[in-house]
């Protein structure tokens, strides 16, 4: 028999820890290859692990709720004669494996205590975390660092620094950073709310914390601004109708609106690169590429944001089938961190449960988001070289928020009405 150490693998390029949600195999169990053992989440996603081999379930080294850095030991499965080569030389050490897999739990226990992390009212990046993880730093102590970050944030060179001149730092540098940390308090603290003997009290489940973690974080972070503009759609429903059924035909998915106004928006981002930034404190990141996110409801009432890369690169087939990819998988909980992660700018999809328009809430670090409404037949004045008339037309509104830190009106209205202006230019004969 072999013992193979089932390690948390990696997630993304910014992924570097995950919450265990839930076990889906207990001790004892007999797993299959490539079978899930146990659901985990990130700030993004929440996603499954496989078994990489076939064997018996030995030993879970971390219980649900535990923080696990990537790359660490989070069960051990007994595998069948040398089914797994690589681990077979620890087989041979009688006494060994047992005294590693102590160590191995009472090492994930260490690493795992410390993250009460979260219980700070400070945003702290899963790098600093897990650099502070390693040093030894109290919560007290990461809180007491002066960060240069944005909005005050510690960053990876002010912790570094911090210790640094650990040894050499006055005992009264904590008190400094005190009254910052303490000051969000009062408002942290809500007027009470009242609670009647027939109302049920639910605690919001881990994404919806999150989504109200970064919501809120936004709105104290970006001064945001809208702007609206109405756009003459009609073309594109009659084109739409025309092409849709011989579409699904040939490429096997549906065609909606929503790549039809993706492709808009990245030609829009294309002539107004300064839409396609992000803020990093006092510096402004001119981004190379064009990942546009898409909002997505999920079935349990909370939103995600999966992101199509290099949307500027994609014709319209290419944009409907990242669009329907993107869309079932995040319904289906099958997103992975990668999906969700890059973004440059983000579009939300209102119309889809019939607002007009709405002011949406930019996605950090991103500096603008873009709200499409329901599409309405309305009365319009339809302009002819032999005079106005009133005609019924199929308009919509494009809501656009945006950043006004770095976007001031005339970029931001002028982004948004290049949208408008590739929507309502549409050739109602264009072939797909």
């Amino acid at each position: 028999m072999a013992k193979f150490e089932l390690k948390l693998p990696k997630m993304g390029e910014s992924v570097a820890e995950a919450t265990v949600t839930n076990w889906l195999k207990n001790v004892g169990d007999r797993i299959e290859m490539d079978e899930a053992v146990l659901e985990i989440a990130t700030d993004k996603v929440d996603s499954e692990v496989p078994s990489e081999v076939a064997g018996t379930l030995v030993e879970i080294l971390f219980k649900t709720d535990d923080v696990v850095q990537v790359g660490q030991t989070i069960a051990i499965i007994e595998t069948e004669g040398g089914a797994v080569a690589a681990e077979a030389p620890k087989a041979e050490a009688v006494a060994a494996p047992v005294a590693e897999v102590a160590k191995t739990v009472e090492a994930a226990k260490e690493v795992a205590a410390p993250a009460d992390f979260s219980a700070s009212d400070k945003f702290f990046s899963p790098l600093v975390k897990n650099i502070a993880k390693e040093e030894g730093i109290s919560l007290a102590e990461l809180e007491s660092i002066q960060g240069t970050g944005k909005d005050g944030r510690v960053n990876k060179e002010d912790i570094l620094n911090y210790i640094k001149n650990r040894g050499s730092q006055p005992v009264a540098a904590a008190p400094v950073a005190a009254p910052v940390a303490s000051t969000p308090a009062p408002a942290a603290q809500a007027a009470p709310v009242s609670v009647n003997g027939g109302d049920e009290i639910v605690e919001m489940d881990r994404m919806r914390k999150l989504i109200s973690k970064y919501m809120v974080e936004s709105v104290q972070t970006s001064a945001h601004v809208q702007s609206f503009i109405e756009v003459d759609v009609t073309n594109i429903v009659k084109w739409r109708d025309k092409v849709k059924n011989t579409f699904e035909k040939r490429e096997g998915e549906k065609l909606t609106f929503t790549p039809i106004f993706m492709e808009a928006v990245a030609k829009a981002l294309r002539d107004f690169p300064g839409m396609n930034i992000s803020v990093d404190g006092d510096f402004i990141i001119k981004r190379k590429n064009i990942n546009l996110g898409m909002a997505a409801a999920l079935p349990n009432g909370n939103l995600i944001v999966p992101v199509i890369k290099n949307a500027d690169q994609l014709n319209l087939v290419g944009m409907a089938k990242a669009v329907n990819d993107l869309g079932n998988r995040a319904k289906a909980g099958k997103l992975k961190p990668d999906d969700t992660q890059g973004g440059t700018y983000t579009v939300t999809n209102v119309g889809t449960f019939g607002s007009v328009f709405g002011t949406p809430i930019i996605n950090q670090p991103q500096v603008g988001i873009l709200a499409l409404g329901a599409i309405r037949k309305v009365p319009a004045v339809i302009e002819t070289p032999e005079g106005d008339f009133i005609g019924i037309r199929q308009k919509m509104f494009l809501s656009h928020s945006y950043d006004h830190r770095v976007v001031d009106g005339a970029l931001g209205g002028s982004f948004v009405k290049r949208v408008a202006d590739y929507l309502e230019a549409w050739d109602i004969n264009r072939d797909i």
